[in-house]
């Protein structure tokens, strides 16, 4: 059975990729690839847009970690964690998760590179990595982009659900693999 899923999900994605423009084009009678590069004329003006508010967050995130602020952070809630079982080497994932994707990516790969993919760290940081968003990057880049100035609700609720998909990450890999 896992041979047969396994097979299914090299085609999958390719075969999606076939079948939407397919559909469209058949069923939908859209033009295709003029409605691509529609999109794509509209997408140059969004990246425009996006650059002066990706600067200034790149410039927080530098500022955070340079300071000292997340080591700080991380020293206060680090002995809980060591109580608990939990690698304390995958918190700087929690926090480095909402605020920057590059940055949380490469986080992870060191730590994978370090203790291996297949190390209870490992697993944890790529489920982690996999179960959270960069919340306040899509706050900042994309609501200011479209002017969208009252962000409260949702920043709490992408930040809550960064942290039910961190600590959720570490209790089913603790479950399933500890």
């Amino acid at each position: 059975m896992y041979d047969v899923f396994s097979k299914l999900s090299i085609w999958m994605i390719p075969a999606i990729i076939v079948f939407i423009p397919l559909y469209a084009a058949l069923r939908k009678r859209i033009p295709v690839y003029e409605t691509f590069v529609d999109g794509a004329k509209d997408g140059f003006g969004t990246a425009i847009a996006i650059i002066p508010h990706l600067v200034g967050m790149m410039v927080a995130i530098s500022m955070f970690r340079a300071s000292g602020a997340m080591e700080l952070m991380l020293s206060a809630v680090r002995p809980l964690f060591d109580m608990a079982g939990v690698p304390s080497e995958v918190l700087p994932l929690g926090l480095l998760r909402p605020l920057t994707g590059a940055g949380s990516l490469a986080f992870t790969a060191d730590l994978i590179a370090t203790h291996g993919p297949d190390s209870m760290i490992g697993r944890i940081a790529s489920t982690i990595q996999g179960s959270t968003d960069t919340t306040l990057y899509v706050l900042t880049v994309y609501f200011g982009a479209v002017a969208v100035r009252r962000t409260k609700y949702a920043l709490k609720v992408g930040l809550f659900s960064d942290a039910v998909g961190f600590f959720a990450a570490i209790l089913i890999c603790l479950y399933l693999f500890g």
